[in-house]
């Protein structure tokens, strides 16, 4: 299985650095962005697998962050990280195409078993797609 390609976003920048630091040492090197515009821009030019991602930004909101990201990028997961203030925006979040939520502060072992699921789905889905595709491709092709 190839490394998984994750990208955490929040604003806090202490936060953003402690949780880098904690998965890295259980063998996930993340990408990070400050914002959702800049999350947005990074997975344009770096296409991530898994998103980890704060509801409560100044700016664009986690919220308006996932709609966009979604958009433009269909299969990549996400994984929202709220307070218990921000419950609503969680389940909003579900209904939007999130993988999955959870409360801050969490687990960090809970968040590395989540981004796994979330990057196994992606997998799966990616997985069905080409297959999908090779067969459409092969059913083209003259006798």
């Amino acid at each position: 299985m190839d490394p998984i390609r994750l990208l955490l976003v929040d604003d806090e920048a202490e936060f953003l650095r402690t949780l880098s630091k904690r998965l890295h040492r259980r063998g996930l090197t993340a990408e990070l962005a400050h914002s959702g515009e800049s999350a947005l821009e990074n997975l344009r030019q770096h296409p991530a697998d898994v998103v980890v991602l704060d509801v409560k930004m100044p700016g664009m909101s986690g919220i308006e962050t996932l709609r966009t990201l979604k958009r433009e990028h269909p299969l990549t997961e996400v994984i929202l990280l709220t307070g218990h203030a921000d419950l609503d925006a969680a389940v909003q979040g579900m209904e939007l195409g999130a993988f999955d939520y959870l409360m801050k502060p969490m687990d960090i072992d809970e968040l590395l078993f989540k981004i796994q699921d979330a990057y196994t789905r992606k997998d799966l889905h990616e997985r069905k797609i080409r297959v999908t595709s090779d067969r459409l491709t092969r059913q083209r092709q003259p006798d």
